[in-house]
C-alpha cells in the first residue's frame, strides 16, 4: 500500500511542479519533454527485462542443477550450528533449522524466487513454536532481520541488468561482476550489524564459538581480500575485484555441474527446467518495471528529482562531507518500501550517470547491500497472522542503514577516483 501511494506521488508531484513551470516560468515545452521521456522509459524498462532473460534463464537453470546435485542443501547443513547459537528458543533438531538454512542458503546464491517460499515455510515452523500466536518471537524476529539484512554471494540480477545496460550504452571492457566483492563486504557488515543489534534487543549473548567462527573465518577471508587489493592502484584493483567475482561464479557453476555429473542426474534437462523458470521470471518483471520507471520518468522530467537531490547535497555539503554519492540515494530510500521501485532507480541513475560511473557502480552497491524490510515484515508475518511485531522494525531498519552507510563507505574505496 506505501509503494501505492509513492508511485502516485510521483506522477502527481510531477505534474503539478511542471505546471507551475508552465505557467509561471513560460517553460511551454515541459510537458511535451515529460511525455517523450515518459514513452522512453516504457520502452527502456521492456529492453531491459527481455535483456535480463537470458542471464536470469542461464542463472536458475545452473541453481536448478545446484538444487538436484544436493549443494545447496549441502550449504545448508553447513550452517546449521551457527543458526542453532543464534536462534536460543528453537529446539535442537527443530525442521525449522533446516527451512531457515535453506532460506538463507537461496538468498545468498541469488535464487530469490525459491527464498520466499523457503522463507514462509520457516516462518510457519517457528510460528508452531509460538506460545503467543499473535505476538511475534524472538526467533522469528532475529530470522526477519537477518533476512533483511542477509549476504548476497551472487548479485545476479543487478549484474544482468548492468550487462544489458553497458551493451545499450556501448561500454566496451565491461565487467559487470566488479561490483561482487563491494556488495559481499556491504552485506556481511550489515548482517553482522542485524544480529548484533537484534542480540541486544532480546538481551541474548551470541557471541559464542559457531558465530565467532563464523564472523571470524568469514569475515577475515573478504576483509583479507579487501586488505590485499588495497595496496593497487584503483584501476587495478577493479580488475582483480572483476575477476574475482568472474571465477567464484564460474567456480560455482562448474562445481554444480560436477556434483550433478557424480550425481549422475541428467543435467542437460535440469538445466532446462530451471531455465524455463528463468524465462518465467524475467517476463513477470515488465510491468513492475515498465510502472515504476515511467513515474520516475514523471518526477525526473519535471525537475523534482534534481531538486532533491541537490537539497540533500547541500545538507551533506554543510556537513563537511563529499556530495558525488548522493544522487545514489534515491535507490537506497525506495529499498526498504520496494524492491521493484528501488530497482527502476538504480536503472535511472545508471541512465542518467552511466553504468560505468561512480555513481552507477555506487548505486549497484546500494541496492544489493539493502533489502525491502517493510515488504518482507508484512508479507512473512502476514502469512501467520502476527500483529504484534515488537521490535522488528526498528531492527530491520538499523541493520538497512548500516547496509547504506557501508555500501556508500566501500563504493568509494573500491571505485571513487
Amino acid at each position: 500500500m506505501v509503494l501505492n501511494y509513492v508511485w502516485i506521488g510521483f506522477f502527481v508531484i510531477g505534474f503539478l511542479v511542471a505546471l507551475f513551470k508552465l505557467m509561471v516560468d513560460g517553460q511551454l515545452d515541459i510537458f511535451t519533454v515529460m511525455m517523450t521521456d515518459l514513452f522512453k522509459s516504457a520502452e527502456t524498462g521492456f529492453t531491459i527485462s527481455i535483456g535480463l532473460t537470458g542471464i536470469m534463464a542461464l542463472w536458475l537453470g545452473i541453481m536448478k542443477i545446484g538444487e538436484g546435485a544436493g549443494m545447496v542443501n549441502l550449504f545448508a547443513r553447513g550452517v546449521q550450528p551457527f543458526f542453532k547459537t543464534i536462534f536460543k528458543d528453537v529446539p535442537k533438531g527443530h525442521p525449522a533449522y533446516g527451512s531457515i538454512a535453506m532460506n538463507f542458503s537461496a538468498n545468498m546464491l541469488g535464487l530469490d524466487n525459491a527464498a520466499t517460499p523457503l522463507g514462509l515455510k520457516a516462518m510457519e515452523e517457528l510460528q508452531s513454536l509460538n506460545p503467543k500466536k499473535e505476538r511475534a518471537t524472538d526467533a522469528q524476529i532475529m530470522f526477519l532481520v537477518l533476512n533483511t539484512a542477509g549476504m548476497t554471494i551472487i548479485p545476479t540480477s543487478i549484474i544482468a541488468i548492468r550487462q544489458t545496460m553497458a551493451v545499450q550504452q556501448g561500454v566496451t571492457n565491461f565487467n559487470a561482476a566488479d561490483i561482487f566483492l563491494p556488495i559481499l563486504i556491504a552485506t556481511f557488515i550489515s548482517f553482522a550489524g542485524g544480529m548484533i543489534v537484534t542480540s541486544f534487543f532480546q538481551k541474548t549473548n551470541i557471541f559464542k564459538l559457531p558465530v565467532l567462527v563464523f564472523l571470524l573465518g568469514f569475515g577475515g577471508l573478504i576483509f583479507g581480500l579487501f586488505f590485499w587489493l588495497k595496496q593497487y592502484p584503483s584501476d587495478v584493483m577493479n580488475q582483480y575485484v572483476g575477476l574475482i567475482g568472474s571465477l567464484i561464479i564460474i567456480g560455482i557453476i562448474i562445481a554444480f555441474v560436477i556434483a550433478g555429473l557424480i550425481k549422475r542426474l541428467n543435467v542437460y534437462e535440469l538445466f532446462v527446467e530451471g531455465a524455463k523458470e528463468g524465462f518465467i521470471t524475467a517476463v513477470k518483471i515488465i510491468p513492475y518495471l515498465i510502472a515504476m520507471l515511467a513515474a520516475i520518468s514523471v518526477f525526473r522530467s519535471s525537475g523534482c528529482m534534481d531538486f532533491l537531490i541537490s537539497g540533500i547535497a547541500h545538507i551533506v555539503a554543510a556537513l563537511g562531507f563529499n556530495t558525488e554519492f548522493v544522487p545514489a540515494l534515491p535507490v537506497a530510500f525506495m529499498k526498504p518500501l520496494s524492491g521493484s521501485g528501488a530497482r527502476g532507480l538504480m536503472i535511472d541513475v545508471m541512465q542518467q550517470y552511466g553504468v560505468n560511473s561512480f555513481v552507477g557502480k555506487l548505486a549497484s552497491i546500494i541496492q544489493g547491500s539493502t533489502e525491502t524490510t517493510f515488504y518482507v515484515l508484512a508479507v512473512y508475518f502476514g502469512s501467520v497472522q502476527i500483529k504484534n511485531t515488537r521490535y522488528a522494525i526498528i531492527c530491520g531498519l538499523i541493520a538497512d542503514f548500516i547496509g547504506v552507510v557501508s555500501a556508500i563507505v566501500v563504493g568509494y574505496i573500491f571505485f571513487y577516483k
